[in-house]
């Protein structure tokens, strides 16, 4: 098994009320004297209270184009990027010179050479630093992040792996347009990023974090259409389906049952859920599908309330919290799980 020696999480430096982003995106997505009442009631629903943004929010209506926003993508993420790792080694007691692998995941902006090169750089990593960066995989990122990290340190296990991801996820909004999933999308999404530092079995020795034990990734490409980007002149247009919930209560029980099966579990085992806060509806579709008690995601709950849905920094900003402040008796499972485009399901089995 490989270990997670440290998490730590950051959020972009502006936090606004929702109240006050619903009024911006009015402003910047409906058309002059449009009947606002939808998009309050959209945003309403979105059970978010407040979220953090990169940049001040009229600021937002004057961007132009996707460029710009690219640009602010690569600097911020850069910056963020960089700060966070230095934390999560520093955390964990390590230092630059022991990082064998980098993974970067995200999936609201691109960038060439990477945003992992330009932090390896700003960190002073090896040059023999191997370097994975991943994008498409949305929501999913954190979890599927994680599993790759786990894959790779199994073949290397006195090596050192971290998983950074980075989502700036206001960077991505479309200036009029009054469709419903941009709406949707504007009243639930923030900015965040988090890195994990995990350790291979022979590194593991007095590491006090949890151990991962297995993964496994589910897809179903009859719905791969409910949940993703289109990609034109104005850079990155929300697809985002009614359907994602429903899909979840047919297919997720199934998928999570199995897994843990292998493993001689049952989710009644399962001593925490480390759930990503897709948004209400996503939540209750894996409360009702698992039969879990409510209070079993109070903690994604929480964070679906305080910062928004932060793509695929959202699940590792649970795990942090679950660590910091639910965290089960040694030797217990618990099952780390996310959703993105594909539609794809990434599941983590862990060891606390």
């Amino acid at each position: 098994m490989t270990r997670i020696a440290a998490v730590h999480g950051a959020l972009a430096p502006y936090r606004f009320a929702q109240a006050e982003i619903t009024d911006m995106v009015a402003r910047a997505c409906l058309p002059e004297g449009a009947d606002r009442r939808v998009l309050d009631r959209l945003h309403r629903n979105a059970g978010v209270r407040a979220r953090h943004m990169t940049l001040p929010l009229d600021r937002y209506e004057t961007l132009e184009g996707f460029g710009a926003a690219n640009d602010l993508f690569i600097t911020t993420a850069t910056d963020v990027g960089t700060r966070v790792v230095r934390e999560a080694l520093r955390t964990a007691g390590l230092s630059a010179a022991d990082v064998d692998l980098l993974v970067f995941t995200s999936v609201t902006g691109v960038a060439v050479p990477s945003v992992d090169a330009r932090v390896a750089g700003r960190l002073g990593l090896r040059p023999d630093v191997r370097r994975v960066p991943l994008f498409g995989l949305g929501c999913a990122g954190g979890a599927a992040g994680l599993a790759r990290v786990h894959d790779f340190l199994l073949g290397r296990p006195g090596q050192v792996a971290v998983l950074l991801s980075v989502e700036l996820c206001s960077l991505t909004l479309q200036r009029g347009d009054a469709s419903t999933a941009n709406l949707v999308a504007t009243g639930l999404f923030g900015d965040g990023a988090t890195a994990v530092v995990v350790c291979g079995r022979e590194r593991a020795g007095a590491v006090p974090g949890p151990a991962i034990v297995d993964s496994r990734s589910r897809l179903y490409p009859d719905a791969g259409g409910v949940l993703g980007w289109d990609i034109g002149d104005s850079g990155f247009r929300v697809v985002l389906d009614p359907g994602i919930p429903q899909v979840l209560r047919h297919r997720l029980a199934d998928d999570v049952r199995g897994f843990l099966a292998d493993h001689g579990l049952k989710p009644q085992d399962v001593t925490a859920w480390v759930c990503h806060p897709g948004g209400p509806r996503v939540l209750d579709a894996v409360t009702e599908a698992l039969d879990l008690p409510a209070e079993e995601l109070a903690l994604s709950w929480r964070h679906l309330a305080e910062v928004g849905n932060l793509s695929s920094s959202s699940v590792l900003h649970v795990l942090r919290d679950t660590l910091a402040e639910r965290r089960p008796p040694p030797g217990t499972p618990g099952l780390l799980l996310a959703v993105g485009p594909g539609l794809a399901c990434e599941l983590v089995l862990l060891s606390w």
